[in-house]
């Protein structure tokens, strides 16, 4: 894997690592775009099976906020990553995209307008017909006011569902875990990503839109849900499966939210085959 600091148009930083970067010559890279509250770094074993199986480059990049990338701005919306996405694309001369919960959301925005040919996504957190919603945000912002960053992140993770049982928790349950788990590099990485994933929520909900504008889609579309992530997920991707008559739509048995970096055999296939047709 290699590693490097790349400029954005606006001056910005991007850290961007590439995994299989000596196949460069076998074909262009799959851009990766990373979900809410992780790194790249939680992409590595993904990148490294996805590379394998297509024997091509995998680039996966901090967006802003995480690593040495530059900081999100307070006036985020999901511009920010769609340019930072057409710069990495641009920098790495790769065509092909595949994006994650948030990260799917910003590649299905990003592909109606960039030259993305093959799309894949996995739970896309994109906000058709208001199919996302986030009521939660007023209490968190209470919270963060009084400085409770415990209770803060138990209602964030309530609020976002993709925890599994963890996210079902009684919130005063949740708020202790997340006080006994302060110390630990989960624990520090949610808290430090706490900021941006709300911000991020927020952009979703303020880009929602209906299926119709997703008919920009390149033909080539695959969309992936786990057969365990949470319903909201599945919502969005129907109404857009139904307006973009080329899209696949497939349903990963036994997978929650996180199935992509498990990084499992069967996701790993699916998404070979995608982006070798």
């Amino acid at each position: 894997m290699t590693r490097e600091n790349i400029r954005t148009p606006d001056g910005g930083t991007i850290e961007l690592f590439s995994t299989g970067a000596e196949l460069a010559s076998a074909g262009s890279g799959v851009v990766v775009v990373a979900a809410s509250m992780v790194t790249a770094a939680d992409y590595t074993r993904f990148a490294q099976k996805l590379s394998a199986s297509l024997g091509r480059p995998v680039h996966t990049f901090n967006r802003r906020g995480r690593g040495s990338s530059s900081p999100q701005p307070e006036d985020y919306t999901l511009d920010v990553d769609i340019k930072d996405l057409a710069a990495v694309m641009k920098h790495t001369s790769s065509t092909d995209v595949f994006g994650h919960s948030f990260g799917g959301a910003v590649a299905l925005h990003a592909a109606r307008t960039l030259p993305v040919e093959r799309l894949a996504v996995y739970d896309p957190a994109v906000s058709v017909n208001h199919s996302v919603t986030a009521d939660w945000t007023t209490e968190y912002e209470k919270a963060t006011a009084a400085g409770d960053d415990d209770r803060a992140l138990a209602v964030l993770l309530r609020g976002l569902e993709t925890g599994s049982a963890l996210s079902r928790m009684p919130l005063s349950m949740l708020t202790l875990a997340n006080k006994l788990a302060a110390g630990t590099p989960l624990g520090k990485q949610m808290r430090e990503l706490m900021k941006t994933g709300v911000r991020e929520i927020k952009a979703i909900i303020a880009a929602d839109m209906p299926a119709e504008p997703f008919l920009e889609l390149p033909l080539e579309t695959l969309i992936i849900v786990g057969e365990k992530s949470p319903a909201y997920f599945g919502v969005a991707c129907a109404q857009i499966h139904e307006v973009l008559s080329g899209s696949s739509y497939t349903i990963l048995p036994g997978m929650g939210h996180d199935g992509v970096n498990k990084a499992p055999d069967k996701l790993i296939s699916a998404l070979s085959e995608f982006f070798a047709s």
